[in-house]
């Protein structure tokens, strides 16, 4: 089975040529670089990675991100943050889109990001990576509701929404209540140009591993979305401090909650559609 993670942040040690700009939100993980996440890759016979920028490291700088690909060509492809308050936004995305490994850009409706839909900035970008067919990653827990007005003022650009559109933890207990949100984030479903990354679904859960009770909300999104607008992925190394790389691959790989093709597409060939990727690497029988 294709097996494609929809987002990870890899980060290596803070040092004075490529410092940190923030620092880790709860505990670092123990494995974060490129060449770490292979290896855990192929322990668990995931073929490629979505690599996302990590803006808490590296904020607009996708240097990093860039050498790993570099290194590892046949399994990363790579999404970046944009400042959508800067002048040139237009020409960084155009830029971006002609840049080798590049499938996306992420914007963070967060902080001091316009919560209004029509902020110039946010649909200059949406408008530019229309133009050049590549997907914009959302991520908006606090802000799904404009996420939608944004969906809707631009149709002809492809929109992810990251994480499941809910808040997720940096470290146990999970929340309370995780899925409270539930009914926002399937509202968006009505937009076809919307697809949704179940990426960190499994840091929700208040059970042990396999994490059986995030299956009933999934599945939700699932029927609302239609499997081929959904993308598995396992949010390393954000998720840590609540379960490792194994487990995250590893609740998806065996559930019987979905049928052969629906976990196929789920878990890889839905991605390769979005985001018009696919790692060469094919190691695995």
């Amino acid at each position: 089975m294709l097996t494609i993670d929809s987002q990870v942040h890899p980060y290596e040690p803070d040092h004075p040529g490529r410092p940190w700009q923030g620092h880790p939100h709860g505990p670092a993980a123990p494995s974060a670089t490129g060449d770490e996440l292979v290896a855990m890759m192929n322990a668990n016979r995931v073929h490629g990675t979505i690599l996302v920028s990590s803006f808490n490291f590296y904020r607009y700088d996708p240097s990093y991100v860039l050498a790993v690909h570099a290194a590892h060509p046949d399994r990363y492809a790579l999404v970046k943050p944009v400042d959508v308050s800067a002048a040139d936004i237009e020409e960084t995305i155009a830029e971006w889109a002609a840049t080798k490994g590049a499938v996306g850009i992420r914007i963070l409706l967060v902080d001091n990001v316009s919560p209004d839909p029509e902020d110039v900035g946010i649909n200059k970008a949406l408008a530019a990576a229309g133009r050049v067919s590549m997907p914009v990653n959302f991520w908006c827990p606090s802000r799904l509701d404009q996420a939608s007005q944004l969906a809707a003022r631009h149709p002809g650009t492809r929109i992810v929404i990251d994480h499941l559109g809910l808040h997720q933890p940096f470290e146990p207990p999970p929340p309370a209540h995780p899925w409270a949100e539930l009914p926002r984030v399937l509202s968006l479903a009505q937009y076809d140009n919307v697809a949704i990354k179940i990426s960190g679904a499994c840091t929700l859960s208040h059970r042990p591993y396999p994490y059986d009770d995030i299956w009933p909300p999934i599945l939700k999104i699932i029927d609302a979305f239609g499997v081929d607008r959904c993308m598995w992925g396992t949010d390393w190394t954000r998720a840590v401090a609540l379960l490792n790389y194994d487990q995250a691959v590893g609740a998806f790989q065996t559930t019987d909650r979905l049928s052969k093709s629906d976990k196929e597409k789920l878990m890889g060939l839905s991605l390769t559609k979005i985001y018009g990727w696919s790692p060469s690497y094919r190691g695995f029988a």
